[in-house]
């Protein structure tokens, strides 16, 4: 490669440095990727912060960003799904493959994964990374780079969606309308859902929503009557636990509710008489597992278009506005750095 592998590089919190690093060499089934598009993530936001999330601690310079697109240029000698210059969009977590739960189909609960902007795992705020062939996706025309990088948040959504069983006719509460709960009433609706209703307390998230095509809005600030919706599916995308609470007992009879947003807290209680009385079925989810393929397609039809979830586009040099973007203009729904 003649262009140099720059880096945004975050050495703790607060502390992020622009650095020349070796390009990657692709293992036999690895690509080579010049990285285009990475979106910015609020996992990033939280290193940049605070230097850890939970357990996993910046104690070494790590490469922040997961959310990314870009172009082949390299190839492992194995390598048999991808040609140079072909346009990928890249799943961030490369998991060990033969793992109880690999062979489950199970992959994202893998204790092994490789997930980009983890510790110790670098990630994408770079110019190249190398990644198994089987994690980078081809892009249709029709899917831009920065659409190829908000494929995964879109998976979340995807997988969201899968887990809650939502289809035709569904009823769906969300709760929470940053990127990733407005990502996941799209995908209920193109699933085919009856009505589709995002709560937040962020007037410009929830005029956004509605402009996106959600069903409908409220604003959590007025103590809407969430019950009379008699939502048959909770998707719970703050992870704060008042809302978890509320979005729980609005659920009617039998529902599915999935717990989606991360909390500060690793403990909070739950309406538990409700969940026996009701019969509801709650359940965790965890990033997500072969949902690629439908978030590409969902895009290439234009069914979800993720272009119009970008409010910013900063240059690699420019990252750290970029993760401080929630802080200087909190009505920008999804940043963009782009890096080539």
């Amino acid at each position: 490669m003649t262009d140099p592998n720059r880096a945004a590089v975050l050495h703790a919190a607060g502390d992020l440095r622009i650095e020349e690093r070796p390009v990657p060499q692709p293992g036999p089934h690895e690509v080579l990727v010049r990285i285009r598009s990475v979106g910015v993530c609020g996992s990033d936001v939280h290193y940049y912060e605070h230097g850890r999330i939970g357990s996993f601690v910046v104690d070494a310079p790590l490469v922040l960003g997961h959310e990314s697109a870009g172009v082949v240029v390299g190839l492992g000698a194995a390598v048999t799904r991808h040609e140079v210059g072909e346009r990928v969009a890249l799943e961030p977590g490369v998991p060990c493959g033969v793992c109880a739960q690999c062979r489950a189909g199970r992959y994202n609960l893998c204790p092994d994964v490789r997930f980009f902007a983890t510790p110790p795992i670098d990630g994408a705020f770079a110019t190249y990374v190398a990644i198994n062939e089987q994690f980078a996706y081809a892009l249709p025309d029709t899917v831009s780079d920065d659409a190829g990088a908000l494929l995964e948040p879109l998976s979340v959504g995807v997988w969201a969606n899968r887990k809650a069983g939502t289809t035709i006719g569904s009823r769906v509460l969300v709760t929470g309308a940053g990127p990733v709960g407005i990502l996941s009433a799209l995908v209920a609706k193109a699933a085919g859902a009856g009505l589709v209703t995002i709560v937040d307390v962020n007037a410009d998230r929830l005029r956004q929503a509605a402009d996106l095509g959600v069903d409908e809005t409220l604003d959590g600030r007025a103590e809407p009557d969430l019950a009379a919706r008699e939502p048959s599916v909770l998707l719970e995308c703050t992870g704060v636990a008042p809302v978890v609470r509320s979005g729980l007992l609005a659920l009617a009879p039998a529902g599915h509710a999935v717990l989606v947003g991360m909390g500060a807290h690793a403990e909070q209680p739950l309406p538990v008489q409700a969940i026996q009385n009701r019969e509801l079925v709650v359940t965790g989810t965890f990033r997500y597992a072969n949902t690629y393929p439908e978030a590409i397609a969902l895009a290439a039809s234009g069914r979800i278009t993720l272009d119009r979830l970008v409010g910013a586009r900063l240059p690699l040099d420019e990252t750290e506005n970029a993760l401080r973007m929630g802080h200087t203009n909190p009505s920008v729904l999804k940043t963009i750095v782009a890096v080539s």
